[in-house]
This record gives C-alpha cells, structure tokens and sequence, in this order.
C-alpha cells in the first residue's frame, strides 16, 4: 500500500505542471548516452509519448555524434573538433547524412511503437533549417582570436517553422535530424544542440531542454549549477570554465531565449526518464539556463521557487487562455 500511495503522490506532485504546460511546445534535443542504450532508448520515446498524451507539443531535434564517429571511423576517414563542433569535408558529410537520416527513421518507429505518432524531417525540408558556412572563433596561445574553417559546417540564418506548426496542429511530433540547407541548395552539417536552440527560438518554445552526458553545466570546482543567468555564462565562456563540449549547448540555451524560448535545461539524459523528471517535479534534474539574476541577487531562480509559482499560476494560466 505504502508503494501504491507513493505513486500516487508522484502523479499528484505533477498535476500543476500537466495543466501548466499543456498546449505549449516543448523542443527537446536527444542525443549521447540516451541513444545508446535499449533502456534510455525506451524510456525516451515513453517520456516524448505522454508529454503528447497530457497535451504538451514535443518537437524531437536529434543528433548522432557518437555513431557518425563509429561510421567514419569504418570508413578510414579521421575525426576532429573546434569548439565541440565536428570538422567536416565531403566525405564526412556524406557519412554523416547517411547515419542521421537512419537514426531518423528509427527514433520515429520506436514513437510509433510507444503509441505516440511522430514524422521524420531533417533541416532541409521544407527550407526548415536554412545555414551559411560558419567560421567559428578560436583563442590563440597568444589570446588573439583567430576565426577558422571547419568546412561544411554551418550555423542557422534562419528558421521556416510553417511545417513543423503544421504537424504540430494535426497532431504529430516532429523528428528534425541537424542537416541544414545553404541558399544555394549545399547541405549543412550542424550541431544538433544549435539547431534545438534555433527552433525553440522560432516557436517560441515554453522549454528546450538538451539532453547531454553529464549532470548539467558545472564551475570550475565541478559543482552543479542549478541555475545558471546569461551574464555569468558568457563569463564562464570567456574565462574557460565552461568547456569546449559544453560551449555550444550554453550558446544556444542564451541563443533560444535571446530569440524567445521561455525557459532552456541541460539535464542528464543518462537518467531514465529525464524528461519527466525535469518538466514534472518541483527540484527537476540538470542545469536551468535564465535570461537574468533576479532581483535578490540569486543567479535565476531556484527551480523549487520558479516552478512551485508556474504550478500555482496554472488555474488562472489556463482560465485565461479560455
């Protein structure tokens, strides 16, 4: 009995949060340890499926590093990064497009299988994700910046978001691997994190939340951030205590708020259930990512605090939207 009352207190915890949330658009990337494992792999799509279930549109951005790396590797090609962001000539490009569009496909049947109903797309169709070539910016030993080419990487211009509201308004989940497409019709290979942030952006996302291989954004002493405001990020950037793995997610959390998401997460996606337990629960899991330092000082606010008014705004939230 006591098991059972537990249970039920779990579902009563995420009421306020179910009616808070529903009818907002969720992107959520998925990728790294998440993608490799069958239980991860299961508990991902269940989490995406009731977020459906309980009226909340999910919009999956994934990305495939660890298997494209796999696939080069078989290949004879050799792999390299600045800033975290994978070198890519013709070959690798190739490679990479081969595996996202099978990793695709799969994450779509496994939501399928899970009862929810998901539409694969990558960023080139419909000019979903339109990208230039990016020259990212690298420190020297000197400290004068230097930017470089990585070859067919590239950053978002812009994004057309008319075919993702369509699927979103008939009831699918889309599935977006990260391949962007050039003004010219040249094909993009893009940071999966990057491309989340430009589409919560363009929605105007309630929450993108990255699934990575880590507990979240830490200090230098590796403690986890709970909260983490735009100023000390850019801080930590600039001074190195952020990493260069971690440098693309933090950019574009401040990116999708800067363009108007609502809230962005790093968690944990190597916790069963991550999703849930950050959209769901009063401490959530991982790293939130704020626009600015409240007024008390705190960097952000506190999930606790910050979610608690969110469940306790509900019943007006949603009286109002009637």
């Amino acid at each position: 009995m006591k098991d059972l009352i537990e249970r039920a207190q779990i579902l009563a915890e995420a009421l306020p949060y179910i009616q808070r949330f529903r009818g907002r658009t969720f992107v959520v990337k998925y990728g790294g340890h998440a993608m490799l494992t069958g239980e991860l792999r299961e508990s991902f799509a269940q989490d995406i499926v009731l977020l459906e279930s309980v009226g909340i549109k999910a919009v999956v951005v994934h990305g495939g590093g660890p298997q494209i790396t796999d696939l080069i590797g078989r290949l004879g090609l050799k792999s390299s990064f600045v800033r975290g962001m994978r070198v890519t000539d013709e070959a690798t490009m190739d490679a990479a497009e081969m595996v996202l569009q099978k990793i695709n496909k799969e994450i779509v049947a496994l939501i399928w299988r899970h009862g929810g109903r998901a539409v694969g797309l990558s960023g080139k169709d419909g000019d979903l994700l339109v990208a230039r070539k990016m020259f990212p910016a690298v420190k020297g030993p000197d400290g004068s910046v230097e930017h470089v080419d990585i070859g067919l990487v590239g950053e978002v211009t812009h994004v057309v978001p008319t075919g993702l509201q369509a699927l979103e308004q008939a009831g699918f989940i889309p599935v977006i691997a990260p391949i962007g497409v050039g003004q010219d019709g040249g094909t993009y290979n893009l940071n999966a994190d990057v491309a989340a942030g430009a589409i919560a952006g363009a929605l105007k996302a309630e929450k993108l939340i990255l699934l990575t291989d880590v507990e979240g954004v830490k200090d230098r002493q590796g403690r986890l951030l709970r909260t983490l405001d735009a100023a000390l990020a850019r801080e930590m950037i600039d001074s190195g205590a952020i990493g260069e793995g971690m440098i693309p997610k933090v950019e574009c959390c401040l990116d999708a708020l800067r363009d108007g998401a609502l809230n962005a997460h790093v968690i944990d996606g190597r916790v069963p259930h991550a999703v849930l337990l950050e959209v769901f629960t009063k401490s959530g899991v991982g790293t939130e990512v704020v626009r600015r330092k409240t007024r008390a000082g705190a960097s952000g606010e506190s999930k606790t605090s910050s979610r608690s008014r969110a469940a306790s705004r509900s019943k007006s939230d949603d009286a109002t939207a009637k």
